[in-house]
């Protein structure tokens, strides 16, 4: 399974938040699933790219130009894509990927999240994503959610079905292996 990771590459991330990626990258590749991300150094990008190159996962990383010219390109992905823009890197990021996992992040995370749930809404596509919020990282954003979904703003989008939110690593894997055999 390919499983795309919206995160971080702040080097200001909680250590914590570096841990669980990097554990999850390990689990990932254990498990024989791909990693799709951005293709960055930094932050949470680093370590769950690095995660999964300790476990001799594959890693595909997809990075538009003005992030290499800024000197942040990863040497960790076995399959490298250049793109033009961040467009074309989301909507790379979303044909490559088979579910969308968002641990903490600013706001390129919530960028590549909401642009991931709107294509959902609108029938591009109809994959899980999941919302990791450990240490309620998310808890602003969920109340936000929430609200949308009550007042029916949200149309095509549940809360326990394409947009799910798991709040430690076990429940995080348990909905991963729950995707995997939802789509088989």
């Amino acid at each position: 399974m390919n499983i795309c990771v919206y995160c971080s590459s702040s080097d200001q991330v909680r250590d914590e938040f570096k841990q669980q990626a990097t554990e999850f990258g390990k689990w990932m590749a254990s498990n024989g699933h791909t990693l799709v991300y951005g293709g960055a150094t930094g932050g949470l990008m680093s370590a769950v790219a690095q995660g999964v190159a300790d476990a001799n996962g594959d890693i595909v990383g997809i990075i538009p130009e003005c992030i290499i010219e800024k000197g942040r390109k990863s040497d960790l992905p076995t399959e490298l894509f250049i793109v033009g823009d961040m467009a074309e890197r989301k909507s790379m990021m979303k044909e490559y990927s088979d579910v969308f996992v968002v641990f903490p992040g600013g706001f390129g995370t919530l960028d590549e999240m909401f642009d991931t749930i709107s294509s959902c809404m609108v029938g591009e596509h109809d994959k899980t994503t999941i919302l990791f919020n450990p240490d309620n990282f998310w808890m602003g954003l969920l109340l936000q959610l929430d609200k949308i979904l009550k007042e029916g703003l949200g149309y095509k989008v549940s809360r326990n079905g394409n947009l799910k939110v798991v709040d430690t690593l076990e429940e995080l894997k348990e909905a991963i292996i729950k995707t995997e055999n939802e789509q088989n």
